[in-house]
């Protein structure tokens, strides 16, 4: 009994790192950072900030809001992603704890 349990938890291992891979890879093409408006007269101007290394950058989005809000979406989408990672990973290493005692 105890070696059929064991090799459920190993094929749930083998699952949870191909959706480990899986997220890692979505969460590599969406955006990180954070949209900031700057607001000069009358206009409004959108500018993503995130950081590179140990430097924060800035990147243009433009003067249209709706593109501004698409790319917040992108963010929120990456931070979502990023909390179900963390999840899998730490069910990884519970998993590994079980098969090792």
């Amino acid at each position: 009994m105890n070696t059929v349990f064991y090799g459920v938890v190993e094929e749930e291992k083998e699952r949870n790192l191909e959706r480990q891979e899986l997220y890692q890879k979505e969460v590599d093409a969406l955006p990180k950072g954070s949209v900031r408006i700057k607001q000069v007269g009358d206009k409004k101007y959108y500018y993503r900030y995130f950081r590179c290394g140990s430097k924060m950058k800035s990147e243009y989005i433009g003067n249209d809001e709706d593109k501004a809000e698409e790319v917040k979406k992108l963010i929120a989408e990456r931070k979502h992603l990023q909390g179900i990672l963390k999840r899998l990973k730490l069910e990884y290493k519970q998993m590994c704890k079980v098969v090792k005692e």
